[in-house]
């Protein structure tokens, strides 16, 4: 099975208001949290990689606070149950089998031929969209199928 992989193009849009709280939806933190979200609800299992452990603990804090009419069950890997949530988030290569990817780090991981599904994101700063350009690269060398999108606008 070939992996399949999206790379959402972010607008530049900086804050959106909900109840009181400012949320940066250009950040491709929020963009994961959807995501994350989605395939939660589509009964898929998912792995967002992150840069390092801070960026792990920023997600995992963001998933906690993201939506409150609707929980999705993440922790940290080696937290929470034995199999793990249906999201976890690490800055190391999982260890176990999951379908879908969100990668938030600067490079095409080197693990990422044993998902289905990546997700990615192309951030409106020009050296951080020069960095997506270079994973869209890697994923079409890999022989990954390799789309975009512009994300939806928020309402």
């Amino acid at each position: 099975m070939q992996t399949q992989v999206m790379f959402y193009l972010l607008n530049d849009k900086k804050v959106e208001l909900k109840g009181s709280d400012a949320i940066d939806t250009s950040s491709a933190f929020y963009h994961a949290c959807l995501q994350a979200s989605y395939f939660y609800r589509q009964n898929q299992r998912v792995f967002i990689y992150t840069q390092d452990k801070q960026s792990a603990e920023k997600i995992d804090e963001m998933l906690w606070a993201f939506d409150s009419d609707s929980f999705v069950p993440h922790n940290l890997v080696g937290e929470g149950p034995k199999q793990g949530a249906a999201v976890e988030i690490d800055s190391q290569a999982p260890t176990g089998h999951r379908p879908v990817l969100i990668n938030l780090t600067s490079t095409v991981p080197s693990f990422a031929n044993k998902f289905q599904f990546i997700v990615d994101f192309v951030p409106c700063d020009e050296s951080l969209k020069q960095q997506a350009r270079e994973r869209f690269k890697t994923c079409r060398k890999w022989g990954f199928q390799v789309n975009n999108q512009a994300v939806a606008e928020c309402a």
